[in-house]
């Protein structure tokens, strides 16, 4: 398999995370790519030039971290990621929609931060910024469990984003709860190996 990726991206760092936990990052070959400037390898498999990027043994390119994790989870062997049923299922599912919308509202605004100030892109840095707050309230009333699935994973990666790219607005401050997960959680080899650099 091969993955386009790269280490400070969230998304990437969820596969990479999740892989690791199913024992799979040995069959994975990592290809470093800027998805801005639309190489000709990552848009040959996929067209939209997003990262994180599968392509599959069989040549099956995959995208978006949601696909490529349950594609990884498919796969023979391995911690599985997504509880099967029941309510685990669901609360796994809940916590990597809810960290996904920290990224998306996190990434988006680091991008923003770049161009010009003008009132329109300062409301809307603001309201990625309120949803991000919104999301961390709602983690610390009920932070994850210390379960290794795709929901405490995806929440993982969603403030360790938050803490290489916003450090001057530390999310710990007001969250003792969900501080104390992170350090925990933090300590296992898939999330401490991944650990993004700046």
């Amino acid at each position: 398999m091969k993955l386009f990726f790269s280490p400070t991206s969230p998304y990437a760092r969820k596969v990479l995370a999740c892989a690791i936990a199913r024992d799979l990052d040995s069959q994975i070959e990592l290809v470093p790519t800027n998805p801005h400037a639309s190489p000709a390898t990552l848009l040959a498999a996929n067209p939209l030039s997003k990262i994180p990027c599968l392509v599959t043994s069989d040549g099956l390119a995959l995208f978006d971290s949601p696909v490529i994790v349950e594609y990884l989870d498919s796969l023979e062997g391995g911690l599985p990621l997504f509880p099967r049923s029941g309510g685990a299922r669901w609360h796994a599912l809940k916590e990597q929609a809810l960290a996904d919308g920290i990224m998306d509202a996190a990434v988006g605004r680091r991008g923003e931060q770049g161009r010009p100030q003008e009132a329109a892109r300062d409301a809307i840095m603001e309201r990625q910024k309120d949803a991000v707050a919104r999301a961390l309230d709602r983690l610390e009333s009920d932070p994850p469990s210390q379960t290794l699935d795709v929901g405490s994973i995806s929440v993982a990666c969603a403030l360790g984003y938050l803490t290489l790219r916003f450090s001057d607005e530390p999310w710990r401050e007001g969250h003792p709860k969900l501080t104390a997960w992170f350090a925990e959680f933090g300590l296992n080899p898939c999330i401490a190996r991944t650990k993004p650099q700046a």
